[in-house]
């Protein structure tokens, strides 16, 4: 192979590698509506700190006396990572939470993005912006 072969197949290999990065993320606007503000109230479940960002289960009591399971996402891990916020921190020690989020666009699933988590002692995470 030539030099310009090699050049080419190098340029090629870093374009599909970084094609295939960008469309591994989404954009949180993309996904979630910021005109869809929701208050949830219930107690965390799990907590994932897996990249590309933190996701967290909150099992909401329903009027019905059903109890529904939200998907919550958040910021990536390094984020609380850097503030040394834990998991164990986020899962409240099993305590009823309220949550602020933003609903996803589509409202058939029970997935958010979390602006903020309110704990009963009174402290809170603000883990976005408010849109």
């Amino acid at each position: 192979m030539t030099a310009r072969s090699w050049n080419v197949a190098g340029t090629s290999a870093v374009l599909l590698f970084a094609a295939s990065l960008v469309s591994a993320h989404h954009s949180v606007l993309g996904q979630f509506d910021p005109e869809a503000r929701i208050e949830l109230n219930g107690v965390i479940s799990k907590v994932d700190f897996i990249n590309p960002h933190i996701y967290l289960l909150l099992d909401v009591e329903e009027e019905s006396g059903d109890t529904s399971v939200w998907r919550l996402e958040s910021v990536p891990p390094a984020y609380l990572y850097k503030a040394q916020v834990t998991p164990e921190m986020l899962m409240g020690g099993g305590q009823p939470v309220r949550i602020e989020a933003v609903r996803a666009r589509d409202e058939t699933r029970q997935l958010g993005f979390i602006i903020r988590i309110h704990y009963p002692e009174g402290h809170h995470y603000q883990l976005s912006e408010d849109f």
